[in-house]
């Protein structure tokens, strides 16, 4: 058994938020010239091997971490990722990584909001005045009068709900399947899928874009081996929090190599939603502690 070192995997989160920042921008440079499509199914090629591999070292078997009681539910989980990290792809494109990530970050408070009625937890009032809190300065990055409010603001919009269904999903078959499943699960469907409608819309790419389109692969399967390993070493509610971090990475990404504008309304909107989500995070944290005592 590993041994918890929960300054480690803060650490290691905090790598990892860097990394996938750098991920956002290459799949950003990568999208403004191919279809999101062939870009997302070629990472779950590569995903896809990992995933097994991971799955192969844990159970002993190529297919065994893919054996559960709700396929229907992994199925639908696995899909919903990927359709959601296309949707992204385009926000990136459209919207930008500043505005799409300030967008993003309110994830966490919807899963917070839908986790009562569909999964019948018990939300209490501080958490949802944090919820509340946190919509307003998602309205204050949306900026009704001007800025950022636009239909290409729905795109970062939807992709956060359906990150947000995805972590409820995720919830919900973790009381049955262990946590390899639910990501070999993702890895396999997602590769299927992905192949079923990206293979449509393959292109031949320069070499440089080769190289980048190669770059993302392994930057992506860098940062998933390191998530998990910070998962092993340190408690998830203790490291949780520090996944905000992505957000200031991909926005220095956003605005110094892609030229995005940082404005005022983003960012204070975008502070009051992290300022949310931590709090609701180390709310969940607390309950989740008084349980652990009192059973």
């Amino acid at each position: 058994m590993i041994e918890q070192n929960n300054k480690k995997g803060i650490w290691l989160m905090v790598l990892v938020t860097l990394i996938f920042a750098a991920q956002d921008g290459v799949s950003r440079h990568l999208a403004q010239s191919y279809d999101v499509r062939m870009i997302v199914m070629v990472r779950f090629w590569f995903f896809a091997a990992f995933a097994l591999t991971i799955g192969y070292r844990q159970t002993g078997s190529l297919f065994g971490a893919l054996r559960t009681s709700q396929p229907i539910a992994q199925a639908f989980r696995s899909i919903l990722i990927v359709a959601e990290i296309c949707i992204m792809l385009v926000a990136f494109v459209r919207l930008g990584l500043v505005e799409s990530h300030a967008i993003f970050a309110s994830y966490p408070l919807l899963i917070a909001a839908l986790s009562g009625p569909i999964l019948g937890e018990t939300v209490g009032w501080r958490r949802w005045s944090a919820i509340g809190i946190g919509f307003l300065g998602v309205l204050i990055i949306l900026n009704p009068s001007g800025g950022v409010f636009s239909l290409n603001s729905f795109w970062a919009v939807t992709a956060s709900l359906m990150f947000a269904m995805y972590g409820l999903i995720t919830r919900y078959v973790s009381r049955k399947d262990a946590s390899i499943t639910s990501f070999v699960w993702m890895g396999v469907t997602g590769c299927i899928a992905m192949t079923a409608v990206g293979i449509w819309h393959l292109e031949p790419m320069t070499v440089a874009d080769s190289g980048w389109m190669a770059t993302l692969c392994v930057v992506g399967l860098l940062g998933h081996y390191l998530l998990i390993r910070a998962y092993e070493v340190a408690e998830a509610s203790a490291i949780q929090p520090f996944a905000y971090l992505q957000l200031p990475f991909a926005s220095a990404i956003g605005i110094f190599v892609f030229g995005d504008l940082l404005r005022t309304n983003v960012t204070i909107g975008a502070s009051i939603v992290v300022c949310a989500g931590v709090f609701t995070l180390l709310r969940e944290r607390m309950k989740a502690r008084r349980s652990k005592v009192a059973s």
